[in-house]
């Protein structure tokens, strides 16, 4: 039986090992060569890399018996295409829906835009832990205030280099980190505000804001947005369900 996991998460690493160790055949699809590289190599697992349109999407699908749509959670655009390509192949769909955490004591706002409009009236430095792709938004902030954290590829560091930001405020590491490797670099940078997005316990949000309430620091919280899904628990069983049900037929007529 197969399976077709949207991934580039820790949830998606997780489960994609957990199917192929229960005898399933397994894709999972990312976006980058660096998704291949956290993915790692599993056996049972192949990993399909790079952006594909709707029909290449609907071609991956036609096969499967399932689709689990395990990408980030503020990757709505994603996950959209992905329920319509799933529609179009006629296979189902299932969201895993990351665990959200409590923004108590942070303040928030609706995007990054917004975020920056907050900053621009107040001074310090600013950790960027939202991600290359929000890096933009902050350029009216002026790139010496901007400490961004990255991904340690060429297109994290590339981002970074297009708003100006000076090499030595970038930090180009892979998460998620400690409450006391957050705190160290809020230190060690003189950081006044951290913005972050919620990414739950596996995006390590609770250490990030432990650091921040440690260290004194601003937490600025861009809000993830509504959708509807289930825990990594509850699918894990779904499809650990839908495989058993399709090896029955093969283990009676063993014993038959």
């Amino acid at each position: 039986m197969k399976f077709v996991i949207f991934s580039g998460t820790t949830e998606g690493r997780e489960l994609s090992a957990a199917l192929a160790e229960l005898g399933a055949e397994v894709t999972v699809c990312v976006l980058t060569d660096y998704g291949v590289e956290t993915q790692g190599e599993v056996p049972g697992v192949t990993t399909h890399a790079g952006a594909m349109s709707a029909e290449e999407k609907r071609a991956l699908l036609e096969d499967a018996a399932l689709c689990v749509d395990a990408t980030h959670p503020y990757a709505m655009h994603v996950s959209a295409s992905v329920k319509a390509a799933c529609e179009a192949a006629g296979v189902s769909y299932l969201r895993l829906k990351r665990s959200e955490s409590g923004t108590e004591g942070a303040h928030t706002v609706n995007s990054a835009a917004e975020a920056a409009a907050y900053l621009k009236t107040r001074e310090g430095n600013i950790l960027l832990t939202t991600g290359a792709k929000e890096l933009a938004a902050f350029a009216p902030l002026g790139p010496e205030r901007l400490f961004p954290r990255v991904l340690p590829s060429r297109a994290g560091i590339e981002a970074c280099e297009a708003l100006g930001v000076p090499h030595r405020n970038i930090i180009a590491m892979q998460g998620p980190f400690s409450r006391e490797m957050n705190a160290a670099t809020i230190r060690q940078y003189g950081i006044r505000w951290l913005v972050t997005k919620d990414g739950g316990a596996a995006g390590g949000y609770p250490e990030k804001a432990a650091a921040a309430k440690e260290t004194g620091a601003g937490l600025l919280v861009l809000r993830r947005p509504e959708e509807d899904g289930l825990d990594f628990e509850t699918v894990l069983k779904l499809c650990t369900t839908r495989l058993r049900a399709a090896n029955k037929p093969e283990e009676q007529g063993e014993t038959s």
